[in-house]
């Protein structure tokens, strides 16, 4: 059953980030430090899949959660990943044609993760990134992870990168800690690490971002990420 509270809540939170420019503005991939942490993000994600054998992705289904305009599928088409297994569902339909603009060739759907439209064991990989931190309900939270494990196949996993700490200035958000990740995806073999630039710090460093970004995030308490690979088991689930 779909929390319609919080939908409705999630969707009215991510219309005043638009209003407001966030993706121009405090988002925008102009931004030297959100570049940095793109990067970052990009290139531990290769690892990542690589150390736990999803890479190459070649014609694995994947699905991202909340894909927001398409972006992180369209890392992975230039991965090498096939078009046509890949798919994206977000709440929000501004998003939904965004990313069919930016990839036709990709398959993006309108819809909640508490629903998702998918057969069982249909997917090899599923991304979250930066999902879980928004959803403020538990309940939705946990309908959500229990259509992901539904949708994935046994030995397939869930990429993940999300906060593990609060933002003091955003009340619409939670950090997500390793023990909370544990707890929504029970019986999965967990492998995270902790990447990323507190994001408020990183944007203010201008053209010094090359040179003071690789030091700065070498201090783990600066590093405001996790980012993991959730296994499913292959046997029982």
């Amino acid at each position: 059953m779909e929390t319609r509270s919080e939908v409705d809540r999630l969707k009215e939170v991510y219309r005043g980030y638009s209003v407001r420019g966030f993706g121009q503005s405090k988002w925008s991939t102009a931004n030297s430090g959100n570049q940095a942490i793109l990067r970052e993000l990009n290139l531990k994600m290769r690892e990542a899949l690589r150390r736990t054998g999803f890479f190459p992705l070649g014609k694995r289904r994947i699905l991202d959660v909340g894909c927001g305009a398409g972006e992180h599928l369209a890392v992975f088409a230039d991965w090498g990943a096939s078009p046509q297994s890949l798919f994206g569902i977000d709440l929000i339909p501004d998003r939904i044609r965004a990313a069919r603009r930016n990839s036709p060739r990709i398959t993006f759907q309108l819809a909640n993760a508490e629903a998702l439209p998918f057969a069982d064991r249909s997917f090899d990989l599923v991304s979250v990134f930066t999902v879980f931190t928004s959803i403020l309900n538990d309940r939705m939270a946990v309908n959500s992870c229990r259509e992901i494990n539904r949708i994935l196949s046994g030995g397939g996993a869930v990429l993940w990168y999300d906060f593990r700490m609060d933002n003091p200035f955003n009340q619409h958000v939670r950090g997500i800690s390793r023990k909370h990740i544990q707890n929504l995806f029970p019986g999965f073999a967990i492998s995270l690490e902790t990447i990323s630039l507190l994001p408020p710090m990183a944007r203010r460093l201008g053209s010094l971002t090359n040179l003071l970004y690789p030091c700065l995030r070498s201090f783990p308490f600066l590093r405001s990420h996790y980012l993991g690979v959730l296994t499913k088991p292959r046997i029982g689930r």
